[in-house]
């Protein structure tokens, strides 16, 4: 048997820290008045809507002061190893929670604040959660799901803990409480009770315990909650290091909208950023206006983002309001991004800038199971590898395999299923040992279900998921790839593709729903089907005949995405068989 064709990176292997990643963070270093590697006194976060800032010490010291607090609540005292869900919207406060709750030993796991009761529930009992942080909006639905658990009234109350809203208790202006939080316990009340002299060690071995329980993000089947230790946490931001950027802690900013409950946020924009002194500034949610304003207000240099916001970068008018010449950095992750989206996002912000620098968009991959970073293009390469996700990082190995068994691998430019080892890959899936067994090889390799390509270079570059590729007569065609050439269409604003099943032609069609760029031209019903067909004939002169779109165009009025940006594909994959059903086969070919 030939042996197994395994790529490594090109960078040379970092060392491996076993401690907590609390204490890989904020462990004082020989410099005095250093918090890490970087002056104490250094802003660490900024709320955008106040102004307000934590130091580095100032979040240290919060987060001891919280650790303090839950290990000594007043009703429901924590200890090593308990469990802490966290429903919450992005917020100033979110940082102080999950540092405090990691000073003090727990196990976080932070649940999408879009949830309802029952999914709610569903997070909470998996994790055997001991207490939870809401939000003030959210806490109507946390009372709610201790109803659906059948928890007495009084004792579900005990345990909330509420994230204020308001930024008094770091020094900012006073909000006063929504009505739903009277008689709760509060995250400022916790920090009153006192401070722990040093956070819980996880040394050596101790290490590997499990520190978060993030959710994979259910877009093609049900979400996993997926163990991540303290370990892989210190290995990915080491491994990181090498293929990011060198900043200025006394000049670089990073905005901080990605959801924190998401694994790209809560890594890249909480973690990341404390490694290299930089500043985040903290916005609750995307929205346009206030994004580019904030980049004007505080002169961000960096921003980290997701598809749907490059979409929104490409056409909305907010990008012209606003002075947006700081950016120097784009990361894209979390979804495929195409090369046509990517340059006109980077022609746009070049256009603004008068003395004319480089705004690079450079592109990541890697999924909540690989902590989350694999990959990283880095910005030398930039627009030399349009459409590249870059390198492997150090101190992992991968695969392109071309069969589910291994025994196959993929020859320069073929696609090939990414598997991966290293020690930055998760753990386990919490209480589901069939995922798990089917997840990981006998000899380590994780099994991503994602296919990829390698070039010559070693630059690699994302296909499409496994189960979303469509097969028509034989040939594979990645949603992606035609999503980004629809995106190109001056008339379409946002674009999905799925696959539909055709008993007439024996085989998988692709089929498209678009949002037309400017909605209020479709006036009629006919309007909508004449933009659609305009549509699904011009996409057979921009791509091959597999990939013509033979199972119709829908003009709908929004992609159906979670807040990551990931194409909610099952959604409309339901709609399509409810669509096709009542229309009796479907649309004609093109």
């Amino acid at each position: 048997m030939t042996a197994p064709k395994i790529f490594r990176s090109p960078f040379a292997d970092v060392f491996v820290h076993e401690r907590s990643i609390f204490s890989h963070l904020f462990s004082s270093s020989s410099v005095p008045g250093n918090v890490g590697a970087y002056p104490a006194t250094h802003p660490a976060f900024i709320d955008a809507k106040t102004g307000t800032t934590l130091t580095r010490e100032h979040t240290k010291k919060l987060a001891l002061s919280l650790g303090f607090g839950l290990r000594n609540h007043p009703i429901y005292p924590t200890t090593r190893g308990d469990k802490i869900l966290m429903f919450s919207h992005n917020s100033f406060a979110y940082p102080i929670a999950l540092f405090g709750s990691v000073a003090a030993g727990l196990r976080f796991s932070p649940a999408k604040d879009i949830l309802d009761a029952r999914q709610l529930a569903t997070q909470y009992t998996e994790n055997q959660a001991h207490l939870i942080f809401s939000s003030e909006l959210g806490i109507p639905v946390v009372l709610e799901m201790f109803k659906e658990l059948g928890v007495p009234a009084q004792e579900a109350r005990q345990r909330i803990i509420v994230l204020p809203n308001s930024v008094e208790w770091a020094g900012g202006p006073a909000t006063p409480y929504c009505p739903e939080a009277k008689g709760l316990l509060t995250m400022e009340d916790l920090l009153q009770l006192g401070t722990l002299k040093a956070e819980e060690a996880f040394d050596g071995e101790q290490s590997n315990e499990t520190v978060y329980v993030s959710y994979t993000s259910g877009t093609t089947s049900h979400s996993k909650g997926v163990a991540i230790s303290h370990r892989h946490l210190t290995s990915v931001i080491d491994i990181t290091k090498p293929a990011f950027p060198q900043l200025d802690h006394n000049y670089d900013k990073i905005i901080g909208l990605l959801p924190f409950y998401h694994i790209y946020g809560a890594i890249m924009v909480l973690h990341l950023p404390l490694v290299f002194g930089i500043p985040v500034v903290i916005m609750s949610h995307f929205d346009p206006v206030d994004y580019c304003a904030n980049i004007e207000k505080y002169h961000i240099t960096v921003s980290m983002i997701i598809p749907p916001i490059m979409v929104v970068l490409s056409q909305h008018p907010a990008v012209d309001q606003f002075d947006m010449t700081s950016i120097d950095i784009v990361y894209c992750g979390a979804a495929p991004l195409g090369a046509p989206l990517q340059k006109q996002v980077q022609d746009r912000l070049q256009s603004k800038n008068k003395v004319k620098k480089t705004v690079d968009i450079l592109q990541g991959y890697g999924l909540t199971e690989t902590s989350p970073t694999t990959h990283l293009l880095e910005r030398k390469d930039g627009n030399r590898k349009v459409g590249s996700v870059g390198v492997l990082l150090a101190n992992l190995e991968a695969r392109l395999v071309l069969d589910s068994e291994g025994t196959l691998d993929a020859e320069v430019g073929e696609p090939g299923e990414f598997w991966v080892r290293g020690p930055s890959i998760f753990k386990r899936y919490i209480n589901n040992e069939t995922a798990n067994k089917n997840a990981f090889t006998e000899d380590g390799w994780f099994k991503t279900g994602d296919i990829l390509t390698r070039d010559e270079e070693g630059y690699y570059y994302v296909v499409e998921r496994r189960n979303e590729m469509i097969v028509y007569k034989g040939f594979e065609v990645a949603p992606a790839d035609l999503e980004s050439v629809l995106l190109t269409h001056p008339g379409v604003g946002d674009a999905a593709v799925v696959g539909v099943e055709s008993v007439k032609e024996g085989t998988e069609l692709p089929r498209a729903y678009i949002v037309h760029k400017n909605p209020e031209v479709l006036r009629t019903e006919e309007d909508r089907q004449a933009f659609a067909l305009e549509v699904q004939t011009w996409i057979t002169t921009q791509v091959e005949s597999p990939k013509h779109l033979r199972g119709g165009v829908v003009v709908i009025d929004k992609i159906p995405k979670i807040p990551s940006g990931k194409i909610m594909r099952r959604q409309l994959g339901h709609k399509a068989k409810l669509e096709i059903a009542a229309e009796g086969s479907t649309q004609a070919s093109v």
